[in-house]
């Protein structure tokens, strides 16, 4: 790569010149999955027939494309995530080195010969949204969105300013907000932010959403219908089937059996699900990393294109063509193709993750065309993708990118756009237009020129035009120029096509609440016979505030309880509403107590809904496996870790957890560590999950997030729920030696410890500020939390206080802790700095008629002799291998051990002792000649120390570049056989494809997995089973298999 193909300044040139060396030194690197020019890997893929890609852009004038949209002149902007994961660390990944580009097709053959760098030294941008005048750009890490306006006409902006002030954004970058799409009920939609904008006359203004959702990529259908798509929750799509302005609504069946699952025809599985994610043959199973969906709208493919939902799906190299149809009032999705995709490629390398109509009318799809396709933060250290990454070398190709159209045979490309030369008057001829972008495009122009002549024209159109697409952008045109009247939408009610009526419905629900006019036009629709109607009747006198909405809402189920669709919806959207109302409530009567958590929550809400939810489920009880059986994850709701103290639950949240919950496995056995997003993002994630579902927590800070990431620093590898019971101890049970002081009262003072409800300490007055009890412990400790129980006079909580501690009774240090007491149990998180002898607790409120008193004074505290957690792989590897083994002879029970082996959970037998197909780890029964006990605990801990000939893997590099691991089984002239290590299926590659076959020094057994035993002592019992039956043979084997049993 040249380096003139990096914008760089003068204050960047330094960083520029890094990433450019980085690149040019990737280039060079050898790589089993070496890059192609765009017609070899064009090459590899299968495209079904008639279809054809055409390579309209690609490096060097654009790198690492992410998305793509056209201004009303067609021509293409091009958002360049130039800094993405240039190495398998992502470093230097936000540096502001990023663009978004603008392209041309100066002579009409659809080939963009014209380039310009628009807007430079971007971090990451995500979104782009050309205007009028100007063109709308959103960045990685802020919610705030810039104008960026080219005043002299050279393709370059040079005049930046603030458009619309989102505040700061935090978070992993995958899951911050994409889209930007102007809708056609001219409000402008992205996803995960919990509102929507409008821009009206110059003013940009927000309006909260009952529900958003989505991931990378958004799109919107001819009626406005927004289709969402989750990488992370495997889903293709969802919240499709009314506006989203009505929250989220999904009708049972809405995609068809079968539909997540995909075809590709690569076998590269570098799935961040790991080896469950893919087939026998090493090919993706189901979506994992879909993305960049779009409706397409165009004019240039086959007619029965047209509302096809087209789906990117970068992990497994294909692109979906999915069939939209309504099915009595349900949108239904299936596969155009039966067991096949619309495109899928062998290359490695292609990375499809958008795709977008064009003014030409043809299908566009972009492709980043990369190695590594995931984000950092999954590609850690230790973890299942980061091998694959480094097996493949897939951090070898960085810094392309391609735009590809898809032509049919039949495709006569469609003329370039001058739309943004035309007057407004000229712009409503295209409200006709047979593609969905001329239409999208024209409606936006009208609005934002302002012109009032027209409506004149747009009136003419929405009550007496030929085509019902053009007339139901009329009254949408008149909508966004504050032009509907009822009198306006009286023949939209009528209109001979059920998509004009719906919209004349939904624009009419500002009027619905106060003209009574409109009763017998809510009472024919409710009869309409069009579902889709009858549900946007529902939807609207709900949503205007009809006063007998819910009359009418009943009535309209009652008389269709043939179509269960339609009381689905009704339900679906009351729930939403009451949850909605509900939450509103709480949050303002939080905000009453401590306005600064009430807004944390908010934020958090946002987080949770668009990433959690995902395995957590959006009420907090987990979500259902796509596989059926268990949960994915386990409740949050009634969590005593969401609850318990915040050392606990930062842990978890930083470095992530690993292994059973109360007793139970999950089927996402691992949660994901968060510490790649920022404190505050953590902090806010925090205080929802904590002030959610009945649960209550106290207020997590910025700055509690940085002192526990700091103190986990050392921490590798996620936590388990044993090591984690340090961080939330239990209240003190002997409490005899405490000495209470108190600035009132003091003769009662025993009476808060005295372990009696009955009796109580109280400061004998009313509340006021000063107020004070303090305790002496007999010996210093680490205070973690201070309980205040008031059952039995409940409302003489303290209305506000503030903790400080000391260790010698005179220097104080604090506050450790400052808050509202609102419920008879008052439970404060000390942030402590070190052991302390001395705390006291100071009332700060006011109450006209409450004493301050406390029936049940406790402390939960860490001794000052207890030491943190550390996990037993670690202790275990301070000992010699010799010792442990000695120990176990000495001190293991071989039975007690034999459980342990067999244990499901622990899975030693899933490999070593199945009870049907083929082994995947020696058998441990077999007698082998030189090994030593010592040898036994060695292969254990460090399984990679020394490895069983029979299960030694093997790459096989074929003559196409891929690389397949396995244990080799057999091989002839003909074929070599690989057994892959987690499933232990047969893989047969042909010997003519094999280029070479390398030995893999790491042993299939991951390390580690010795900490899901709970101490030393089932380690030794473990070993010593071990011993045993490598002594006692299979007769051994056999025995001790009964007895666990």
């Amino acid at each position: 790569m040249q380096l003139t193909q990096i914008s760089l300044n003068i204050c960047l040139a330094l960083l520029g010149l890094a990433i450019a060396s980085n690149r040019v030194a990737a280039e060079e690197g050898s790589s089993q999955a070496p890059p192609l020019s765009p017609e070899e890997s064009m090459a590899t893929m299968e495209i079904q027939p008639g279809f054809a890609l055409v390579p309209v852009l690609t490096e060097p004038e654009i790198s690492e494309p992410a998305a793509i949209v056209w201004d009303g002149n067609g021509r293409m902007y091009v958002v360049e995530m130039r800094t993405y994961m240039q190495d398998i660390d992502g470093t230097n990944e936000l540096a502001p080195t990023s663009r978004v580009s603008r392209h041309e097709d100066t002579n009409g053959d659809g080939v963009y010969d014209k380039h310009t760098v628009f807007a430079d030294n971007l971090v990451l941008p995500r979104m782009v949204l050309p205007l009028l005048d100007r063109v709308i750009i959103g960045e990685t890490n802020t919610l705030d969105l810039k104008s960026y306006q080219d005043t002299d006409d050279d393709g370059v902006a040079d005049q930046v300013e603030l458009w619309h002030e989102g505040g700061p954004r935090g978070g992993n970058l995958e899951h911050q907000p994409s889209g930007l799409v102007w809708n056609i009920d001219n409000w402008i939609y992205t996803t995960y932010t919990g509102y929507r904008l409008r821009y009206t006359d110059g003013k940009v203004t927000s309006s909260p959403l009952i529900y958003n959702a989505g991931q990378w990529g958004l799109t919107q259908d001819n009626v406005g219908r927004m289709f969402y798509s989750s990488a992370g929750g495997e889903n293709p799509a969802y919240a499709f089937q009314q506006p989203i302005v009505y929250g989220q609504i999904d009708l049972p069946g809405e995609q068809a059996p079968g539909f997540r699952e995909v075809y590709p025809i690569d076998n590269v599985p570098d799935v961040q699900g790991g080896l469950p994610r893919v087939r026998d043959d090493n090919t993706l199973n189901v979506f994992t990393g879909v993305c960049g969906q779009s409706i397409f709208r165009g004019d240039r493919l086959p007619n029965d294109f047209a509302g096809d939902l087209i789906l990117c799906e970068p992990v497994g190299r294909l692109i979906r063509r999915a069939k939209v149809t309504d099915e009595n009032g349900r949108i239904t999705l299936r596969n155009a193709y039966d067991q096949q995709e619309f495109i899928a490629a062998r290359d490695p390398n292609f990375r499809p993750i958008n795709s977008a109509t064009g003014p030409d009318g043809c299908l566009y799809l972009v492709d980043m065309y990369r190695g590594i396709i995931q984000e950092g933060a999954w590609v850690r250290e230790g973890s299942y993708l980061r091998g694959i990454v480094e097996e493949y070398e897939l951090d070898k190709n960085i810094g392309r990118g391609r735009i590809y159209r898809v032509d049919h045979e039949s495709t006569e490309r469609g003329p370039q756009p001058r739309m943004l030369d035309e007057s407004p008057l000229q712009l409503v001829a295209h409200l006709n237009h047979p593609n969905g972008w001329w239409r999208d495009e024209a409606q936006k122009l009208i609005i934002l020129h302002g012109d009032n002549s027209v409506i004149p024209a747009l009136e003419e159109l929405a009550h007496q035009g030929d085509d019902p697409l053009g007339r139901l952008h009329g009254y949408w045109t008149l909508e966004g120029l504050g032009a509907i009247t009822v009198e306006s939408l009286a023949e939209g009610f009528v209109d001979s096509d059920a998509r004009v009526r719906a919209a004349a419905m939904r624009l009419a629900e500002p009027f619905l609440a106060t003209d009574t006019s409109l009763n017998n036009v809510i009472e024919r629709l409710a009869q309409d016979p069009s579902p889709g109607v009858v549900m946007q009747t529902l939807l609207s006198v709900n949503q205007g505030q009809h006063p007998d909405g819910e009359a009418i809402t009943q009535r309209i189920v009652e008389a269709n309880q043939s179509n269960p669709n339609v009381a689905s919806v009704a339900e679906q959207y009351r729930r939403g509403m009451e949850a909605l109302r509900a939450e509103q409530k709480k949050i303002a009567e939080m905000a009453q107590r401590n306005e600064a958590l009430a807004a944390s929550v908010l934020r958090g809400k946002v987080i949770y809904s668009t990433l959690c939810t995902t395995c957590h489920g959006e009420h907090g009880k987990g979500h259902p496996s796509p596989q059926g059986g268990d949960h994915l994850a386990p409740p949050l709701a009634g969590s005593a870790r969401v609850q318990g103290h915040k050392a606990r639950l930062l842990r978890i949240l930083l470095q992530g957890l690993i292994g059973p919950v109360d007793d139970k496995t999950y089927a996402d056995g691992l949660m994901m560590p968060l510490a790649a997003n920022d404190d505050a993002w953590i902090a806010d994630a925090a205080n929802y999950v904590r002030n959610s579902w009945d649960n209550e927590g106290s207020m997590i800070q910025p700055q509690d997030v940085e002192r526990v990431r700091e103190e986990s620093a050392s921490r590798i590898g996620p936590w388990t729920l044993a090591d984690l019971h340090y961080y939330d101890p239990p209240e003190t049970k002997d409490r005899s030696q405490w000495k209470l002081d108190a600035s009132n009262n003091r003769e009662h003072l025993e009476m808060a410890i005295d372990t009696s409800e009955k009796t109580r300490w109280d400061t004998g007055t009313v509340q006021k500020p000063g107020q004070w009890l303090s305790v002496e412990l007999p010996e210093p400790v680490r205070a973690m939390t201070l309980v205040l129980d008031t059952r039995g006079s409940n409302q003489d909580f303290p209305r506000s206080y503030l903790v400080e501690v000391s260790a010698d009774g005179s220097s104080w240090n604090g506050p450790v802790a400052v808050g509202y007491g609102d419920k008879p149990v008052t439970s404060i998180e000390l942030d402590s700095p070190g052991l302390v002898r001395f705390i006291r607790v100071t009332q700060t409120g006011v109450s006209p008629n409450k004493y301050w008193s406390i029936h049940n004074l406790q402390l939960k505290a860490i001794p000052a002799d207890a030491k943190p957690p550390i996990s037993l792989a670690e202790t275990l590897a301070e000992i010699s291998p010799h010792d442990l083994a000695t120990r176990a002879m000495a001190e293991g029970d071989a039975k007690r051990g034999a459980e342990l082996f067999f244990n499901p959970s622990i899975s030693c037998a899933k490999c070593h002792e199945p009870v049907s197909g083929p082994r995947l780890g020696p058998n441990l029964a077999e007698a082998r000649d030189g090994i030593t006990n010592s040898m036994l605990v060695q292969s254990v801990l460090e399984p990679s120390q020394e490895i069983h000939k029979d299960f030694q893997q093997v790459s096989v590099i074929t003559a196409d570049g891929l690389v397949l691991r396995g244990f080799p089984v057999r091989e002839d002239d003909d074929e070599f056989v690989i057994r892959e290590p987690a499933g232990g299926k047969e893989i047969v590659i042909a010997q003519e494809d094999i280029d070479d076959v390398i030995p893999v020094s790491v042993s299939a057994m991951p390390p580690g997995l010795v900490n899901q035993l709970h101490d030393r002592q089932q380690f030794s019992d473990l070993i010593r089973f071990l011993i045993e039956i490598r002594t006692g043979g299979e007769t051994a084997m056999k025995s001790f298999r009964a007895d666990s049993k």
